[in-house]
């Protein structure tokens, strides 16, 4: 079967190039992404010798796998961080949370709206820049507070807690740029309410289930005998919280983080809750992860750096500029050191895996490909932005580490 074919050779590939990339001192998705775009490139100049890796995007059973490979990214995201970060978010984590969206998803949009060409998806691309722009994903700045011994400090717990909160936030703003790109158009006022009332209607009862028919199904579960039952039920709460999501008019990513989430250590014992991580963890960075960023570097397309170096250039500085000053100066009323905004700032500043979800998701409903003729800017955005993401990730470790080094 292609399909296994596919898979081994993926694998093989993107685990030696995240190995690689980790003793580099790098995370391993800055790795696999590379082995993708390795290979997309190989695929593009030399699709004879490879004939079934070619056209491998427009593959129905690989694309099944890559949301696969997006429900368990979600899903684990939301096992790690857990209700209890919101809860003990302080009045600076929020500060910096909106402060690192607001600054950048307004340049975003000016961005779009200036250099975008009018056509019937104008608003959802530039709606689709500043979602790009406002999202901070955070694993490699943990990594790097951890080393340092910095996660339980002031600064370490502002950027967790404000990265939790920019994380909830910019899913609700994937649900707005849903409707767009299904609609076209911003919703008029009954439209914009309806949405409103679908997003809170989907958060009540992802908190009603999560706070009492959780725990109440993990006491049960206790009394399992059959292998991997919990594990099993996790599966099924997240599968059920995903097609609420789309139920609702939002993206099933939405209902795989909820669901995880609220599975909890009081959900079921501690050591079950460690082994079902241990697995989740186990399933999704050993194999669904990898091949999901693999797919977004097949997808890549390098020419975009000669054919609109401007635009590349541009939105990576504004990329960084909003993250740093936006996230950076919401510290300060806090009584946050210059050093120490700019280290949250810098940390705020890595994209990572949720920025290359949203970007796979606006790429396959197909706003990168009109107007027609297709403009430059447009055919280019994609890649734009996935160089934007590698770019800020790699810088991340190196600036945060300068940032935090005592003086």
């Amino acid at each position: 079967m292609e399909i296994l074919y596919i898979l081994l050779i993926l694998l093989i590939v993107t685990r030696f190039f995240g190995e690689l990339a980790e003793r580099l001192g790098q995370p391993a998705l800055l790795g696999e992404l590379i082995s993708g775009i390795v290979l997309g490139q190989l695929v593009h100049h030399y699709s004879g010798f490879f004939p079934v890796l070619a056209g491998l995007t427009e593959d129905h059973v690989f694309t099944a796998v890559t949301d696969l490979g997006i429900f368990f990214l979600m899903l684990l995201g939301g096992i790690e961080l857990q209700p209890r970060d919101l809860v003990e978010t302080s009045g600076s984590a929020l500060a910096v949370a909106l402060g690192g969206m607001v600054l950048p998803f307004g340049l975003g949009l000016l961005l779009g709206w200036l250099a975008l060409p009018p056509s019937e998806y104008h608003l959802a691309q530039t709606l689709f820049l500043g979602t790009a722009l406002s999202i901070t994903a955070v694993p490699v700045a943990i990594k790097v507070l951890i080393d340092l011994g910095q996660l339980e400090s002031r600064v370490g717990r502002t950027i967790v807690s404000a990265a939790v909160l920019d994380d909830i936030i910019s899913l609700v703003l994937l649900a707005v740029l849903t409707a767009v790109i299904r609609t076209g158009s911003i919703p008029d006022p009954s439209n914009l309410l309806l949405l409103a009332g679908k997003v809170a209607a989907f958060f009540v009862i992802a908190v009603v289930l999560g706070r009492y028919v959780f725990p109440a199904v993990g006491q049960l579960l206790k009394r399992t005998r059959a292998d991997e039952f919990e594990f099993s039920m996790l599966l099924v709460a997240a599968l059920a919280y995903a097609v609420l999501a789309e139920t609702l008019g939002m993206h099933f990513i939405l209902g795989a983080f909820i669901a995880g989430l609220f599975f909890g250590r009081r959900t079921i014992d501690r050591q079950a809750y460690q082994a079902i991580l241990e697995r989740t963890r186990g399933l999704t960075n050993g194999f669904f992860a990898p091949i999901f960023f693999a797919s977004i570097g097949l997808q890549l397309d390098l020419s975009a750096l000669a054919n609109a170096p401007g635009m590349v250039a541009v939105l990576v500085l504004i990329a960084i500029l909003g993250k740093v000053l936006g996230a950076g100066a919401a510290t300060l009323p806090f009584g946050f050191s210059m050093r120490q905004a700019f280290a949250v700032g810098t940390a705020m500043n890595a994209r990572g895996a949720v920025e290359l979800i949203v970007a796979d998701i606006a790429l396959r409903a197909g706003i990168f490909s009109v107007p027609e003729p297709l403009p430059s800017e447009v055919a280019n955005l994609f890649s734009a932005v996935v160089i934007m993401a590698i770019v800020t990730t790699l810088l991340t470790p190196g600036t945060l580490k300068v940032a935090l080094k005592r003086p």
